[in-house]
């Protein structure tokens, strides 16, 4: 990341799988550059080959199940391709691994289903047996499918690591977004509720005078953002003192979640790793006019 003056990025709001943070002095192509590394470029582990056993299933007591399923086996396993797993960023790309391709614990993780009906087959039913065992779905109560009497599914399925440009069963990220840092300066006296504002979103507020409060709406509250609208709405309608909207276009709020493979915490840390790759690629492939 190029700029005259440094980047800082400063963390405004974690949860596991959520973080909403700030970073100064980039440029928007290099905001857009990290917006598209969160999105496709952050390796995770899913489901990459299932393979489904055919014919009559006998469970431990003797008795007989058919493996016909009521929906295709391609819906099925883009289904299980589909569950978020658990992820360990250290693992190896499977092309890139030690083993040449063949599978490894460093590159893959085995998973079965063994599941005999009437019932419903649930994510929590993809059982890792090889590889770190501990790397299970991230929710075991996403539906597969539902197995009527004497129905039976019994799949063999493996994992490896890959991206969200490949394909969105590796994507970790959703509702990546960013914007400029923006301030609302409000007249207190034509808009009534500032103080309640003021007391119960104190970290929306940015400055205040006798005149006017200044706010924020980078952490989009839905109690601040109703009183700039409100606000903004009022004084078009009674041609009072308008809101003054200032942006600074130095200044980035993102926000993003993550499907549970990876905290909010490692899938940043992991973007700003590869976003200077990225940018190193695009540098390389630039053809000199000479």
């Amino acid at each position: 990341m190029s700029s005259t003056r440094e980047q800082k990025i400063s963390i405004m709001e974690v949860r596991d799988n959520f973080m909403r943070f700030e970073i100064s002095n980039i440029t928007e192509g290099v905001a857009n550059a990290l917006r598209r590394t969160l999105i496709n470029d952050i390796p995770k582990l899913a489901i990459d080959k299932v393979v489904f056993r055919h014919g009559q299933i006998r469970d431990s007591m003797g008795n007989v199940f058919d493996s016909s399923l009521p929906l295709f086996d391609e819906i099925v396993a883009h289904r299980i391709g589909l569950i978020p797993i658990k992820t360990d960023s250290k693992m190896n790309f499977r092309e890139e691994c030690s083993c040449e391709g063949r599978g490894c614990s460093l590159c893959t993780v085995s998973y079965n289903i063994d599941k005999t009906g009437p019932g419903e087959v649930y994510s929590g039913d993809l059982v890792p047996f090889t590889g770190n065992v501990e790397l299970k779905p991230t929710d075991p109560f996403i539906p597969i499918i539902k197995l009527g009497p004497k129905q039976a599914l019994l799949v063999t399925a493996e994992a490896t690591m890959g991206t969200g440009k490949t394909h969105a069963k590796w994507q970790v990220t959703s509702g990546v977004s960013f914007k400029y840092h923006r301030e609302f300066k409000i007249n207190k006296d034509e808009n009534e509720g500032w103080e309640k504002v003021k007391n119960d979103y104190p970290k929306s507020v940015v400055g205040e005078t006798k005149e006017f409060l200044t706010i924020t709406d980078d952490y989009q509250q839905r109690g601040v953002m109703n009183f700039i609208n409100t606000s903004t709405h009022r004084s078009v309608i009674n041609q009072t003192k308008p809101v003054e909207i200032m942006e600074d276009k130095n200044r980035f709020i993102f926000k993003f979640e993550t499907d549970g493979s990876l905290s909010a915490k490692e899938t940043i840390k992991i973007a700003l790793l590869r976003l200077p790759g990225r940018l190193n690629i695009l540098h390389e492939s630039i053809i000199s006019p000479d």
